[in-house]
């Protein structure tokens, strides 16, 4: 049950603490999941990322699903939920109750353009330290760009990058498979 009460916390501090939404909070997540509790290792970690991102839905709900889920079964994945879910929940409520005295407020305005500044760091960094654990090859670094020009240039939706990275990695296993012999 300790184990449980600590997903929570764990994830509802997360959850009050980021904004800017599941990539913002990827670094807080890989830190508590991998350097602090030691649930996961930073391959396990990096499968997790990868997997929320390619599914529907938030990708900091479903790294919480998939953590919850690998560390205490399926009362873990409830107790990382509803941690990391509570404070948006929260939030919205009280900024629905006061949202007309505050839209227009230039101190609120000012702090939010602050908010977003440091939200696109924390990304950048996730990118960054994802970047470092999965880069190894020149197919990884083929994948990278090629998604990135397929979302970026060719303002084609993300799930074609997903698709394509899946294929490419797929085709490039089954290719080294082939020419190995090994089954």
């Amino acid at each position: 049950m300790k184990l449980i009460w600590d997903l929570f916390f764990t994830f509802l501090k997360i959850g009050s603490f980021t904004f800017g939404g599941g990539l913002a909070m990827l670094p807080l997540i890989r830190k508590a999941a991998v350097e602090e509790k030691g649930w996961m290792t930073e391959d396990e970690i990096t499968d997790c990322f990868a997997i929320g991102q390619s599914l529907p839905g938030v990708l900091a709900i479903n790294s919480a699903i998939y953590i919850g889920n690998r560390t205490k079964g399926i009362l873990g994945s409830i107790a990382a939920t509803l941690g990391v879910i509570l404070p948006a929940f929260v939030s919205i409520v009280v900024i629905l109750l006061f949202l007309g005295k505050i839209e227009n407020n230039l101190y609120v305005l000012g702090a939010f353009e602050g908010i977003k500044a440091a939200s696109a760091a924390l990304i950048s960094v996730a990118a960054y330290k994802m970047g470092k654990q999965i880069l190894k090859g020149k197919l990884e670094f083929f994948i990278v760009i090629v998604a990135f020009a397929i979302i970026v240039f060719a303002a084609i939706s993300a799930i074609w990058a997903i698709v394509f990275g899946g294929l490419a990695g797929l085709s490039a296993y089954l290719y080294r498979r082939k020419k190995g012999g090994t089954s």
